[in-house]
């Protein structure tokens, strides 16, 4: 089966494992991009060695694929602990949370991807934890129940979410750091590629790794994921090495435009404009109309929509730009209107 510039993007920001292992920087000065972010962890790891305290909580937040995960493992190379990683869903009871936490070392970081996904009979058992370093523990039911508590190491919490509306505001408010990391300039991307082709041993020049910045939505785990489809066709059909032409081949046969656009993202945009006149539509709506879930288009392809400019989200829903008309080929029936009005 054919596998779609969709599916792709998809599977590079699931599929991450093995790639980010390799390819992960293991140090602040590795690390390219979201300055302000660094800036702030520096600070407050630079503190916590000096004084040699353990590191208070922090929360990353931002579209997946930007480098959470990363951070966190970062943190743990800087602060020179452990670093314990698990996720939201995983979770599901409050013996799994005491079971992570009495097993932490002091000043060792414990990663919760996915943190806003906690069922919320867990997440309460997480403000003692953090603020006073132990947890209650409910044994039994009824007449015989009986609370036990359980002293914990002073550790830090690195929590990481897509969705920081869904937190709590006592979850929220219980972390001494939150920061948002934000979509890549091109020219980070630029050198994350360099980089990362370095790493591979993958020879491309500034013009192979600027066609695949450009296509990579802003996101250094797709640039990644790209390069290695990239290296697989220019193996295949060119000579080995990656340049400008074999790069757009690559990712026209992936079906990922110039802009960065793939076939979901211009159908729902073709979809918005020539079923529902441009919006308002809800994103339910939309969904339903590209047979795709509500969730995989809040998630993947509408944050990328939005801060490229081709979508806007309103209170009655989402409305298409003029940019997103031009992408698709077609002419926005607005300005035809604005024109009419005027003969």
């Amino acid at each position: 089966m054919e596998n779609t510039g969709n599916e792709y993007l998809q599977e590079a920001l699931h599929r991450d494992e093995k790639v980010d292992a390799q390819l992960r920087p293991l140090d602040f000065r590795d690390f390219t991009g979201q300055p302000r972010t660094i800036e702030r962890l520096q600070v407050m790891t630079g503190a916590a060695r000096k004084r040699g305290d353990v590191l208070n909580h922090v929360l990353l937040s931002g579209p997946p694929g930007l480098g959470k995960t990363t951070l966190a493992h970062i943190l743990g190379n800087a602060m020179e602990t452990n670093v314990r990683v698990t996720s939201g869903p995983v979770i599901e009871r409050p013996g799994d949370l005491a079971g992570m936490l009495t097993n932490l070392e002091r000043g060792d970081i414990l990663f919760i991807d996915e943190i806003h996904r906690i069922p919320k009979t867990v997440e309460e058992y997480l403000y003692s934890a953090m603020e006073d370093f132990h947890i209650d523990i409910l044994l039994d039911q009824g007449p015989n129940a009986r609370s036990v508590r359980l002293e914990i190491q002073r550790f830090t919490l690195v929590g990481a979410t897509t969705r920081t509306g869904l937190l709590t505001a006592p979850l929220r408010s219980r972390f001494t750091l939150q920061t948002r990391l934000d979509y890549y300039q091109r020219e980070d991307l630029v050198s994350i590629i360099q980089r990362s082709c370095k790493l591979l041993s993958v020879e491309i020049d500034l013009s192979g790794a600027r066609e695949i910045a450009g296509r990579a939505r802003g996101t250094p785990r797709i640039a990644n994921n790209l390069i290695l489809f990239v290296r697989d066709y220019a193996e295949q059909r060119a000579d080995g090495r990656i340049n400008k032409k074999v790069a757009a081949d690559a990712l026209e046969l992936l079906a990922i435009d110039a802009n960065g656009l793939d076939e979901m993202d211009k159908r729902i945009l073709r979809i918005v404009a020539e079923n529902y006149r441009g919006g308002p539509v809800g994103l339910s709506t939309i969904a339903v109309a590209v047979g795709e879930e509500q969730h995989t288009l809040e998630e993947v392809h509408e944050p990328f929509l939005i801060q490229e400019g081709y979508i806007q989200r309103t209170p009655q829903g989402r409305v298409l730009t003029p940019k997103a008309y031009g992408v698709i080929g077609l002419t926005d029936p607005r300005s035809q209107a604005d024109q009419t009005r005027w003969i």
